[in-house]
């Protein structure tokens, strides 16, 4: 029994480094089944934080590999309700690249997902998903709006955070971050 799970460990893990083979072209840095967005370089982070269309490839291929959907080349080809849930993990997938950006800004103090690798990240289970809407982000102290922030209510508080990311965005490529 302990060998079929090894077994299944391995397979999993030789998937998982197979998806993140266009992003190691791409980036030129290791990716691996326990990398989490804390661990992916800024400059990586920033070409995907950014969400510009060339680069949106990477996200799709690592979100349709990792769910055995095929390579980003052939999004256009899933049928309706795959396509679908590819754009849902990739959203979500996204979402979290984002976050990872603002809390290298110092803007929020984490995110809900922060501790999950980019491969689970990329799956978007609906447990996952579940589990992570329990957690709260959290604008850091040191932030401008802090005060307004903490006025807010629990949903107006995501709200708040998310109308931060354009803002964020513009960030990219100015002075270098933590």
């Amino acid at each position: 029994m302990t060998g079929a799970i090894e077994l299944e460990k391995a397979r999993k893990e030789m998937a998982i480094r197979k998806a993140f083979r266009n992003w190691r072209s791409r980036f030129e840095e290791d990716f691996g089944p326990e990398t989490r967005l804390p661990d992916v370089s800024m400059k990586s982070l920033l070409v995907l934080a950014e969400g510009k269309s060339d680069d949106t490839f990477y996200l799709l291929d690592l979100v349709m590999s990792v769910r055995s959907l095929g390579s980003g080349f052939e999004f256009h080809e899933l049928e309706p309700r795959h396509k679908m849930e590819v754009m849902d993990g990739y959203l979500f997938l996204l979402d979290r690249i984002r976050f990872e950006w603002m809390r290298r800004l110092g803007w929020i103090e984490g995110y809900p997902g922060e501790k999950c690798t980019v491969a689970e990240l990329a799956l978007c289970t609906e447990g996952l998903v579940e589990s992570l809407k329990t957690q709260a982000l959290t604008l850091s102290s040191e932030h401008p709006g802090y005060a307004q922030f903490q006025a807010l209510s629990g949903s107006q508080k995501e709200e708040f955070i998310r109308k931060l990311i354009p803002e964020a965005l513009k960030k990219i490529g100015g002075p270098k971050c933590h």
